[in-house]
């Protein structure tokens, strides 16, 4: 790894969203550095697995409770697929919404028998049902997770985080496919330690989906090659300060003569 960064010039017209440049003399130099393979404060020799990580979806619940209220009804007026309905059928689905006005429950089987009674009532297509459904929908973080037929639970997408995870210490070959490694055990358990270490001292409820899990590679020249420089000390800020001012007043004293 070459840190390249103190070589870049600035373009004199910008190329897309290019800004700096590398000359002639600059590549030649960096290729001199690359090919010596020897460490220093411009070179870090580091394996491959260095700069690859796992991008992991971190899901959580969704937990809802489905109301019929005032402002519930609003959203259903609001909603782009209910707003089609003529208007005889606009006013009868808000007169059969007002007529059960009040329900506010997190059980989804005492939600569907009214909700779907409603749709059934008012002739309301899937996708309006759909609609409907979502507009009288509140999340609830007290709620218990909604779960699909098979009793797992549903994530929320709002709720939904992404997670760099250091990849496992074992040597790496390029593979077109890495999907069977990212199913191995060394990969799912360093998934499962960070997600023990970092994320369910915060979130309990929350759990990896590992089938959306990448590899990704990033080359932070930062991160290796930082180099602190101490501040400024007090004295000498304050003193800048008192100078700007001192020039500031005798500026508008100028002015004001």
């Amino acid at each position: 790894l070459v840190d390249a960064r103190e070589l870049f010039v600035k373009m004199r017209k910008s190329l897309g969203e290019k800004r700096k440049e590398i000359s002639t003399d600059q590549i030649a130099e960096i290729t001199r550095l690359y090919g010596e393979f020897a460490e220093g404060d411009r070179v870090k020799i580091l394996p491959n697995e260095t700069f690859g990580f796992l991008r992991i979806t971190v899901e959580r619940p969704l937990r809802l409770r489905w109301a019929i209220t005032e402002e519930t009804i609003a959203l259903v007026r609001a909603s782009k697929s209910l707003a089609k309905l003529g208007e005889d059928a606009a006013v009868s689905l808000e007169a059969a919404l007002r007529s059960a006005i009040g329900l506010s429950t997190t059980d989804r089987k005492a939600a569907t028998k009214t909700i779907d009674g409603i749709a059934k009532k008012c002739s309301l297509s899937v996708p309006q049902t759909k609609a409907l459904w979502d507009a009288l929908a509140v999340r609830d973080p007290d709620a218990p997770p909604v779960t699909d037929k098979k009793g797992n639970a549903e994530p929320d997408a709002d709720l939904r985080d992404g997670e760099n995870v250091p990849l496992p210490t074992e040597p790496l070959v390029f593979e077109a496919d890495p999907s069977a490694r990212l199913a191995t055990l060394p990969y799912r358990t360093a998934v499962e330690d960070y997600l023990t270490a970092e994320v369910l001292p915060y979130v309990p409820d929350a759990w990896a989906d590992h089938d959306k899990t990448k590899i990704a590679y990033e080359v932070p020249l930062t991160r290796h090659f930082y180099k602190y420089a101490p501040p400024r000390a007090l004295a000498e800020i304050d003193a800048e300060i008192k100078d700007l001012e001192a020039e500031i007043q005798r500026l508008l004293a100028e002015v004001t003569e």
